[in-house]
């Protein structure tokens, strides 16, 4: 009786919702010729963000998709759910730094929806409420900080809704008053550290701070600061214009740190490429006009990490092993060649990464689904397993200059957070007594079941597919699924537990994780795979994984949910492209679905060393592969769409998402809804959770209406 009900409410909805009246939508043709491949652009008017009629036509479309996803009952049902799930888990901690007998940290309080930074006294155990970022406006984040040595100044990162250009504050302690000194813009990844007399701080510092600029993510500096002195008096320590004998690219960035000793200042030319160009220079340069890098790591070293310990160079590489290795050479004769095998390559699992604390280096050893977590002595190179619970364990020191101190987070699928605390020289690991709130989740493992199984690809590789389902489900293909993945930079999608994916299981919906190539899990030629030429792997892994749920009777065409968000907009936009079929329902957040012209974009060319260039012919084909957009036809029968941005993202800029659900508006044969989700409180993300949870109840709300949930069946006519 059920599937019935099921099967009339779905017919009923598209009945319903037959017609669909967009906002209008002008095409304005521009033809590109791609090395003899020519591609019409209907839409490249929206590339001007700064334009009446494009604001206006995103603004129109923001109006109409809540004016449908309103029609959607029970969406404040998931909302409040999600809220009942995360303060199940009580208070929240994000950032957390020790200075002598002090914590210092970030805590989102359950009942609260941004973080507020805290100190608390070792001593006596007292919390004290340090700053509250709505003191400086509504929508204001944290979104990093860092102490100064001696705990008496937090230099403390803001941004606004979302949005990831930031600027750095000085708060005294003292006085708990803000210094006059506003230093930025900084981009919210970059690191910024105190000198060692605390007196300045080291920054990287963005060339504008006009999110429209094509300039935003290009020419960046190191910089100094004194504290107290105008920061246009702040001396330039690296730049490309300034040290053109770097041969820094206008797209790499100049991130910059201290080793805990103080003795040198270390330079990193980032990107999204891991193997960055490397330099050092002594800490005495900082009193000179300018700084003598010498560069001790090239990219072609296949080095990705490394640790400085007085003498000691420690490398994290994947030269002749991909699963990587942890290698020790001089730091001022290096020999990469001869250097000693530290930690060597495992054949089972990859060295994830690497972070030290005063007398140890630790690195991670995962396959994707477990993340162990060891330690070396960095005197005598002895190692050892830090015996922490099964799971995805990611730790970070609390403070190396003083102490061995390390706190970890153990999380999987199905377990939600919990913090630990480590001291090797003690060797006890202990359940935080501060970072850990006392949580009421009921027992996910008696309500749901997890399958970590692999899936035969397209090309005879076998992809890992983690499934979690609720322990009653009948495998008749009746359920709903959620099928999700990434496939990009090396990273890895490992297990975390979600408040979001944990209130959508209980609606029985089956979550899977597809482990596609272009992601870290089986090491360095695992992200080769998926990059560049290899690119279509990432998409064709992620059908092949599709069909597996479908042929398993987890799900069925008309109930599949795919999803994929940033560079996992080319896996799920190329998916749906390629096989439309196969899928009721696409969710496409934030990503990159026009990657022909990702690469006008501020953030493009940083993209350049993982999908290629346009200007070069062999990478204008992959590119072409890769282009959602420009492989949408006419008439044919696509899935429900809804495609998410954030009006302040500055990493996958707005129109690229818009333009997408442009071509599919006005293409699709299928009679079923392509809405554009627009926040303008949100970036690529947020900190915000109430703005999460609400952007997901919606999304949610309208997956599960489009594969015919009774609970989410509009009544309501919308055109």
């Amino acid at each position: 009786m059920k599937n019935i009900f099921l099967l009339v409410g779905l017919l009923f909805s598209h009945i319903i919702f037959a017609q669909y009246n967009y906002p209008s939508t002008p095409e304005k043709a521009v033809v590109d010729d791609y090395f003899g491949t020519k591609i019409t652009d209907n839409y490249r008017w929206m590339e001007d963000l700064k334009s009446p009629e494009v604001q206006s036509w995103f603004k129109n479309q923001a109006e109409y998709s809540h004016n449908m996803i309103d029609k959607i009952p029970h969406r404040e049902n998931l909302f409040n759910r999600m809220k009942e799930v995360q303060k199940m888990s009580g208070d929240s901690f994000e950032i957390i730094q020790q200075r002598q007998g002090l914590y210092f940290y970030t805590k989102t309080k359950k009942s609260e929806n941004l973080s507020k930074l805290y100190s608390r006294d070792l001593s006596t155990g007292k919390e004290t409420l340090i700053f509250d970022p709505r003191t400086l406006g509504k929508n204001t984040q944290i979104t990093n900080f860092t102490v100064d040595s001696k705990g008496k100044k937090i230099a403390i990162l803001f941004s606004k809704s979302g949005g990831e250009i930031c600027n750095l504050r000085i708060l005294d302690l003292t006085t708990k008053k803000l210094l006059a000194d506003e230093i930025g813009p900084i981009w919210s990844e970059f690191t910024f550290e105190f000198t060692q007399d605390d007196k300045a701080i080291m920054y990287t510092k963005m060339s504008t701070a006009d999110p429209d600029s094509n300039m935003l993510l290009k020419d960046m500096k190191a910089m100094l600061h004194i504290i107290g002195t105008d920061v246009k008096t702040d001396k330039i320590l690296a730049s490309r214009e300034d040290y053109p004998e770097l041969n820094a690219l206008t797209e790499q960035f100049t991130s910059v740190y201290f080793t805990d000793d103080y003795k040198y200042v270390v330079l990193r030319l980032s990107s999204v490429k891991s193997e960055s160009p490397i330099f050092i220079a002594p800490y005495s340069e900082l009193t000179k006009k300018k700084i003598n890098w010498k560069q001790i790591v090239k990219p072609s070293d296949d080095i990705t990490d490394i640790f400085i310990s007085g003498d000691k160079l420690f490398l994290l590489t994947h030269k002749d092993a991909p699963n990587y290795k942890i290698t020790l050479t001089s730091l001022l004769k290096p020999d990469f060649n001869n250097a000693k095998t530290v930690v060597p390559e495992s054949k089972d699992a990859v060295i994830i990464s690497i972070h030290n604390s005063k007398n140890y280096l630790y690195y991670s050893l995962g396959n994707g689904i477990i993340r162990d977590k060891y330690q070396v002595n960095i005197n005598t190179l002895a190692r050892k397993k830090a015996d922490f619970p099964t799971g995805v364990n990611s730790s970070l020191s609390l403070n190396p200059r003083e102490n061995d101190n390390i706190y970890c987070y153990n999380v999987n699928w199905l377990t939600p957070l919990t913090t630990y605390e480590y001291n090797p020289e003690k060797g006890k690991i202990i359940k935080s007594k501060y970072f850990n709130s006392e949580s009421n989740y009921p027992d996910y493992n008696k309500l749901y079941t997890v399958k970590e199984v692999e899936v035969k690809s397209h090309d005879g590789i076998m992809v890992p597919l983690s499934i979690m389902y609720p322990k009653n489900i009948k495998m008749n293909g009746d359920n709903p699924a959620y099928i999700t993945g990434y496939g990009g930079y090396g990273i890895s999608y490992e297990p975390y537990f979600s408040a979001r994916l944990s209130v959508l299981m209980e609606q029985g919906v089956v979550i899977a994780v597809a482990h596609v190539r272009g992601g870290g899990e089986k090491g360095e030629e695992w992200h080769k795979a998926g990059m560049k030429a290899n690119k279509p792997n990432t998409w064709k892994d992620f059908i092949a994984c599709s069909e597996y749920l479908v042929n398993q009777k987890y799900t069925s065409p008309s109930k599949l949910i795919g999803n994929g968000v940033s560079m996992g907009g080319v896996l799920i936009g190329r998916a749906i492209t390629e096989r439309p079929d196969l899928f009721a329902v696409a969710i496409a957040e934030v990503g990159m679905t026009n990657a022909l012209r990702s690469e006008t974009t501020a953030n493009g060319p940083n993209q350049i060393p993982e999908i290629g260039t346009i200007q070069n012919e062999e990478d204008a084909k992959h590119l072409l592969e890769m282009d959602a957009q420009s492989k949408v036809k006419k008439g044919v029968k696509y899935p429900a769409v809804i495609v998410r941005t954030g009006m302040n993202d500055s990493r996958i800029v707005p129109w690229e998402p818009g333009k997408f659900a442009a071509v599919l508006q006005k293409n699709s044969g299928s009679e079923k809804p392509v809405l554009l989700y627009v926040n303008y409180e949100n970036g690529h993300f947020t900190s915000d959770v109430d703005v999460v949870f609400k952007e997901y109840s919606d999304i949610f709300a309208f997956a599960l209406w489009q594969v015919g949930h009774p609970d989410y069946q509009p009544k309501e006519n919308t055109k």
